[in-house]
Order: C-alpha cells, then sequence, then structure tokens
C-alpha cells in the first residue's frame, strides 16, 4: 500500500488549492461551453497530414485543422504516459506535479493521484458540468485515491492501468461511476493469453472479438447524447496508436494492395512484450487512420446534436511516436524533422501536435507558434467555465490566443524533468533549449544548448558559444525541480 506523496512545501500548495468565485466569461455569448479533450497515445508531431504527413490518411484532423487552429510549438507535460496525464490533470509541470513517471503497482494500475489534488474534473464539477472520462486513465490503480471517480469524473470507462492497455482486444474493461462498485465490464468473445508472468487478462489475444476503442467510443458518443442539454467535460485519452499494433481489418484493407500485401515496404522488428505485426508501416498506419475516423464521430454527433457551435474540441498526444512493438517512428517520418522520439526530452519526444474546434468561436485555418504545454488547459478551461483557475499552477491561459480576445500572456520557460534512463531535464525559454541528461548520478551534468530558431533539429549544440545563458538555464533548472520522495531525479 503506498503512503501520501511528500513535496515538502508545494505538497501543502496541492492538497491547498481553491477554486475561485466566478468571473466574466470572454466573451458575453460563451455561456460555459462543452469542452471535450482528445488525446492520442504515443502519436507523432508528424503523424497528420495537417503536419505535413505523406503516407496516412487522416482527413478528418485535416478538417478540425482547416475548420479551427493548429499549434506548431505545442508540448506534452512529459515524454512518456502517466507524467503527461498527470500534468494535463493538475496544471503543473514536471518539476512540481504529484506523478512524474510510470510508477507500475501490481497487478493493475500505476501510483495514484492523492485524493485532495485539484484537477482539471473537480474543477469543472463545481462550475456546474458533467464530466466523463474514456479510455486509458494511468493515474491510479483499482480501489486507489486516484480513482477517476475520486478525482472528479461522473463516470469513467475503459483501462485503469497502463499495461492492460498494451493490448486491444482485453477481456473486460474497468467502469468507474459517482457513488457506485468499480465493476469490470466484460468484451464479448475475446479471450486472452494468460502467461503466469503477465497481468491477469493482459497478454495477447487468443480470441480476438471486441476491439476495445469501439466499445469506449460508443460510450463517449452516449455520454454526448444524454449531456447535450447540460455544460459538459468529455476527457478521452484514446489507448492509439501505442503498440501492440492491433486494429479491425476494414482499416488496415486501406494500406493493403490487390494482393492482401502491405503498400509499404515492410521491415518488421517483433518485440515479445508486445502483438507482433508483420506488418508494422501498415497497422500503424491504419490505426492513425482509425482514430481520425473516430474523431470525425465526435465532430458528426456534436454537429447532430446542434451544440457544435457551443463546443471546445481540442485534439492532441501524450508524447512523441515511439520505437517498440515492431513499429520505428522513422517508419513513417512520425516525429518530422524533431530529434528523438518517447521516453526522449529533445523536441520529437515532447513536442506534440495539438488541433482546437470551435465552430463560430475560433477562426477557420489559424495556425498559431504560441509557445504552450498540458499545463496551460487547466487555466484554459476554467477562464472559459467562468471561473478562477486554482492557485499556484503553471499553466497560463490560452483564451486570448484561441479566440483572439487579447493579449497572450507568454510563459518565462517551459521546464521538463524525466527520471528514467539515467534522469534528464529540458527547459524551453523562448528560442533556446537546454537538454541535460546522466543528472542521477551527476546533477550538474553538462547543458546542450539548441537555437531552435534556427536549429529545430537540435543537431548544432552551441553551449560552449553561449555560456551566460547556460548559467542561466543552470539556474532554472536547480530553481523549477522540487524533490518527491516517490519519483527521485536526483541521487541524495
Amino acid at each position: 500500500m503506498y503512503k501520501s506523496i511528500s513535496f515538502i512545501s508545494h505538497l501543502i500548495l496541492i492538497l491547498s488549492f481553491t477554486v475561485g468565485c466566478a468571473q466574466k466569461p470572454p466573451k458575453d455569448e460563451i455561456q460555459k461551453p462543452n469542452i471535450i479533450y482528445i488525446l492520442a497515445d504515443d502519436l507523432g508531431y508528424g503523424d497528420l497530414g495537417s503536419y505535413g504527413q505523406e503516407n496516412i490518411k487522416t482527413p478528418n484532423l485535416d478538417r478540425m485543422a482547416e475548420e479551427g487552429m493548429r499549434f506548431t510549438q505545442h508540448y506534452s507535460g512529459s515524454t512518456v504516459c502517466a507524467p503527461a496525464r498527470s500534468i494535463l490533470m493538475t496544471g503543473l509541470h514536471s518539476g512540481h506535479a504529484p506523478i512524474r513517471g510510470n510508477n507500475e503497482v501490481l497487478p493493475i494500475g500505476q501510483y495514484p493521484l492523492q485524493y485532495g489534488t485539484q484537477t482539471i474534473p473537480k474543477v469543472l464539477k463545481d462550475a456546474g458540468y458533467a464530466t466523463g472520462a474514456f479510455g486509458k486513465w494511468g493515474l491510479g490503480y483499482p480501489g486507489s485515491e486516484g480513482m477517476p471517480s475520486l478525482q472528479g469524473f461522473d463516470t469513467f470507462f475503459g483501462y485503469l492501468g497502463q499495461r492492460r492497455a498494451h493490448y486491444y482486444y482485453p477481456e473486460f474493461l474497468f467502469l468507474d461511476q459517482k457513488g457506485s462498485e468499480l465493476q469490470r465490464v466484460p468484451l464479448e468473445g475475446n479471450q486472452v493469453n494468460d502467461d503466469p508472468d503477465r497481468h491477469p487478462g493482459s497478454g495477447p489475444p487468443i480470441v480476438a472479438e471486441t476491439y476495445a476503442p469501439d466499445v469506449i467510443q460508443e460510450r463517449v458518443i452516449t455520454f454526448i447524447e444524454e449531456n447535450s442539454d447540460q455544460p459538459f467535460f468529455i476527457y478521452h485519452p484514446s489507448p492509439i496508436p501505442h503498440a501492440s499494433l492491433e486494429v479491425p481489418d476494414e482499416y488496415l484493407e486501406m494500406y493493403l494492395d490487390e494482393n492482401g500485401e502491405s503498400i509499404f515496404e515492410e521491415e518488421p522488428t517483433p518485440q515479445s512484450h508486445y502483438v507482433n505485426s508483420e506488418m508494422p508501416k501498415a497497422t500503424y498506419a491504419a490505426m492513425v487512420t482509425y482514430l481520425d475516423a473516430r474523431v470525425g464521430e465526435i465532430l458528426d454527433k456534436l454537429e447532430e446534436q446542434g451544440i457544435s457551435e457551443n463546443t471546445l474540441v481540442i485534439f492532441s498526444s501524450d508524447n512523441g511516436s515511439y520505437s517498440e512493438g515492431g513499429y520505428h517512428y522513422s517508419m513513417h517520418n512520425s516525429n518530422g524533422e524533431l530529434r528523438g522520439g518517447k521516453r526522449d526530452l529533445y523536441e520529437g519526444g515532447i513536442r506534440v501536435p495539438v488541433i482546437a474546434w470551435w465552430p463560430g468561436q475560433i477562426e477557420r485555418n489559424q495556425t498559431s507558434d504560441h509557445i504552450s504545454g498540458f499545463q496551460d488547459m487547466m487555466p484554459t478551461f476554467t477562464e472559459l467555465a467562468g471561473i478562477n483557475a486554482p492557485v499556484g499552477i503553471d499553466g497560463i491561459s490560452m483564451v486570448p490566443t484561441l479566440l483572439g480576445t487579447g493579449d497572450q500572456e507568454s510563459h518565462e520557460y517551459l521546464y521538463w524533468e524525466f527520471h528514467e534512463q539515467g534522469g534528464k531535464q529540458a527547459i524551453r525559454k523562448g528560442d533556446w533549449k537546454a537538454v541535460r541528461l546522466g543528472v542521477r548520478e551527476n546533477r550538474d551534468a553538462p547543458i546542450e544548448l539548441y537555437n531552435l530558431s534556427e536549429d529545430l533539429s537540435e543537431e548544432n549544440n552551441v553551449a560552449e558559444q553561449y555560456p551566460d545563458i547556460v548559467s542561466e538555464m543552470d539556474s532554472i533548472f536547480e530553481a523549477a525541480h522540487i524533490p518527491s520522495e516517490t519519483f527521485q531525479l536526483f541521487e541524495e
């Protein structure tokens, strides 16, 4: 059993967050808009047509970009799943956030958010919103304080733990509703090969009939239908396109020739943990196209219900694309010209696509280079809901950029830390990007410095040429990190 996390003085701040009284919405005609936040899992910055992808079909997300706003300098809170979601939910960057890594709890789940933590759904719930989450949670285990129903959601349906979400044909998904006992909802026809070394029900399928994302999507659509007459917040963290590589045949066939062979030159590299695919390029592309189709269904449902003009939809990804499960991000140029991928703090690991769609409020076909991150969602959503964000968060509202309502406040800097692979830190300050590796053994490890305006691919380390900037970054590294007993960045 886990004890509560101690963050020294910052934990006191987290537990004492308070929500302020109502304030005037940014536009008189906007009254508590619906908010839908769709989060892909391991989708790269370059995986969408609107971001330069040429191999993968994404017509619905491209439509979103044409009808809304595309962000080119938006960042995930982290480079892997759980901390990215923690930062999104709390508005705290990874030097302050309660969860900073993928600490697993057997048999199902991750280290939990603590009960007193202020989250987006808690704050919006206080503002009169119905709240629902559908997909992959990863912020608690069954019965823990991190359960979605204890973190502000009226209802949750999907995967509680991350490892189970590596497989798309599980025997059950969880239903967690406020005031009710946690339920396991069986998925018809699925049978899982339960190797004793794997988590119960989380191995590769031996009978695969019900694709879990299909069932999750049904719950999203139902929630929209049932709550279209009141303000609602939907958090839809899809498990796609995270490995394993599994997708319904009708989508895979879009990337096969008349002989049933992949239209791409395949480079299969099987890995034992995941369901292996002989056609990783075709399957990955098909999964992204599947996700795109589900986004299209959500947009269509909003229009069918007559609520599209009172609904903000934001689409993003939790980190860059990966090299696992037989797929490598270079296969479709998934991270574009950015360096690295998932688990890196170079741009390919943390810069993510973001598209915001709100007919009648966000002007069509806009592109923004505003430097922003996951921590900005909390203050953005609270401002739209007409309330104050919790005190002490690291985010800045993006409403002025989204709606063109005034001057947009900028971040002094964005900060990341990641305790795996020897410990890493990164800072984005203006055009400058600092990266420091191997900090677990040496917290004074050399700082790499890149000028992103001239070197987006982070190929030229110019630290020796700009010692004053390196010194400034070193001071920020020290100031931005508040120690956590659970997620150790430095060896003490």
